[in-house]
């Protein structure tokens, strides 16, 4: 696994994968704009959706296994760990 191209959210949350062939992380893949047919295929068979030629962010729930092959790879600038949002729905308090 190449860590440098992780991002800190992703790095510590693979401490915390109990099967590695299990697909529980959503990340964004960012990759060289131009992929050729075997960087596509790989893609596609980690089940990336929607692998087109230019593209070059993806996004996708993988395994750490996954994860480990895509770091490895040479058209992989980085992956990010991608975070549900919520809504903040409270006030703040703040004193008079």
């Amino acid at each position: 696994m190449n860590y440098q191209k992780l991002d800190a959210a992703l790095a510590t949350a693979l401490n915390d994968v109990q099967n590695s062939e299990e697909t529980s992380l959503a990340v964004f893949i960012h990759t060289e704009p131009i992929l050729n047919s075997a960087a596509t295929a790989i893609l596609e068979s980690l089940g990336v959706s929607d692998v087109t030629s230019g593209k070059d962010i993806f996004t996708a729930t993988l395994s750490l296994n996954a994860i480990s092959q895509l770091s490895e790879q040479p058209w992989v600038k980085y992956l990010k760990r991608s975070q549900q949002l919520g809504l903040v729905n409270r006030r703040i308090n703040t004193p008079k």
